[in-house]
């Protein structure tokens, strides 16, 4: 991405930091772009264009770094500067470890309404960005519909857990050469996984889910296979 774009992009995020600008809403907001797919893997942030674009300084900049490079989201490269993280193959195995027990748990759980309505509209999201053939936002909704399910867990230290977590997968889904390949089939997967959910079948719902983490997981495996 251009510097130019960069700074517009992200200086409509501007207003989010509010008066008392601090490295953690840097982080937050750093870490959505992300998750939306905004940043790639291997690309190069620019200190300058990043505190330029949210008006922050660069002590504070640098600090949303550090708190991200614990998240596994950025590496910092000695005299080159700091690069978005590509996660290894070895992260794509742990990670879906860590959300079989997340989601897993969530399904088994009696949805609130507010909840629901939150993995309704991913999944309305997905479907209406599959119709017009954007992908990127295809896989901005998916993430989306994971962080909405695991909010059944009905903890903030889980929910905050998942959205690390779903960032860091962000980064994963870019070794995928086709992303409609990828995506379009867990479009229809997460309308059927929303019937389960909303219609009590928790058993069920838990059941279907492994196996649709398990597909998932084995098509980034194999997409990662030539460059292991």
């Amino acid at each position: 991405m251009k510097v130019d774009d960069l700074v517009a992009d992200l200086s409509q995020d501007r207003p989010r930091l509010g008066r008392s600008s601090t490295a953690e809403r840097v982080a937050d907001i750093l870490r959505e772009r992300i998750s939306e797919g905004f940043f790639q893997p291997g690309q190069r942030l620019s200190e300058e264009a990043i505190s330029e674009a949210l008006r922050v300084s660069r002590n504070t900049l640098r600090e949303a770094f550090r708190l991200l490079g614990h998240e596994r989201l950025l590496d910092h490269q000695l005299n080159r500067g700091v690069f978005v993280r590509l996660p290894s193959v070895e992260d794509v195995l742990d990670l879906y470890r860590v959300r079989r027990v997340l989601e897993g748990s969530a399904v088994r759980r009696p949805p609130s309404p507010q909840t629901l309505a939150l993995v309704k509209e991913a999944v309305r999201d997905a479907e209406r960005a599959a119709a017009e053939d954007d992908w990127q936002r295809v896989g901005t909704a998916n993430i989306r519909f994971h962080q909405a399910l695991v909010s059944l867990n009905d903890s903030p230290r889980i929910d905050e857990l998942m959205r690390q977590l779903l960032a860091e997968l962000r980064l994963v889904f870019h070794v995928m050469d086709n992303p409609r390949a990828f995506h379009e089939p867990f479009v229809e997967r997460n309308r059927v996984l929303l019937g389960l959910v909303e219609s009590g079948r928790r058993e069920e719902a838990a059941a279907y889910l492994d196996d649709y983490l398990d597909h998932a997981e084995k098509l980034l495996v194999h997409a990662y296979e030539p460059n292991r």
